[in-house]
Formats: structure tokens, sequence, C-alpha cells
């Protein structure tokens, strides 16, 4: 999984705890993380597209949650700047060389395929079964001066 992905669910987090009310433009939240403009631009666009996000242009637009995070699965941030591709591509490596000689996989499934697919079942679920409201909750929780530091900081910084 790329960095993209970090970065976008932070800046959803950030965005849920600004709330609907603050648009805040993509400069802002790549300066809170100290990450470059520019990519971060190319993770919200993403986001947009997948319908997680939604920007408004002007001099006070910028990005706002499009759907409340209560609706936003981790797997739905994942899906938006990964894809909806499979992690693991089991090219058959077991029917090549001299591994192909000594029997390869014959007509039985590759095992290694198996599991993985198994596991990535298991990830997928997990990260659909949890929300960003989650998260946010977990936050708030275990670290109640982080929401309201980060709102500080976009308040401040003019979001």
């Amino acid at each position: 999984m790329n960095e993209g992905v970090e970065w976008a669910l932070h800046c959803c987090l950030n965005l849920a705890w600004c709330g609907p009310e603050r648009a805040v433009r993509a400069a802002r939240l790549a300066e809170f993380y100290e990450l470059p403009h520019a990519y971060m631009n190319k993770q919200l666009q993403r986001l947009a597209r997948a319908g997680i996000v939604y920007s408004t242009p002007g001099p006070s637009g910028g990005f706002r949650l499009a759907r409340e995070p209560g609706e936003i699965t981790l797997m739905d941030v994942v899906t938006a700047i990964e894809g909806s591709d499979e992690a693991f591509r089991c090219t058959e490596i077991r029917n090549r060389g001299p591994a192909a000689a000594a029997g390869g996989g014959g007509d039985s499934p590759c095992r290694i395929n198996l599991a993985m697919r198994q596991a990535e079942l298991v990830w997928r679920r997990e990260l659909a079964g949890r929300t960003l409201a989650d998260i946010k909750a977990d936050v708030e929780s275990g670290s109640p001066e982080v929401p309201v530091a980060t709102r500080s900081w976009f308040a401040r910084t003019g979001g």
C-alpha cells in the first residue's frame, strides 16, 4: 500500500474534525503534515472521484467530507487511493523452470494463492467494517487534545 492511503485517511479525519461548515484547502492539509502539495492534491482528487470528499472553488473554497464519517469506511479510502485490484497476484511460477519439471502445481489450486486470497478477504472485511467515525472516536477518547489542536490550527491558518 502506498503512503497516499495514510495521507488520505489523516486528511479525512482532519476534515471530519473541521466539520462540514469549513472547507479546507489542499495546501493547508499538505502543510499540516509537511507533505508535498501537488501529491496531496492528487490524493484528494482521488477521494473526490470516489465521492468521499468534494471541493468548492473560490477564495473560501477547499475540501469537505461528502458523507458523514460513519458512512466512510477505511476500505472506501483504500479503494479510492489504491484501486480495487487484488493485492496479491499469483502468476503460477510453480509451473515454470525446474519447478514445472518436478511436477509444478499440476491441476491443484496454488495453495499460496489460496492463503493470500483468504488473508486479503479478512483484511478487506476488517477495513470495510471500520469507519472514519470509529477512528475519530478512538482518537478523541485516547487523545482529546488532538482534535482541538487540529481544529484550532486550521481555524488560525485560514483552512
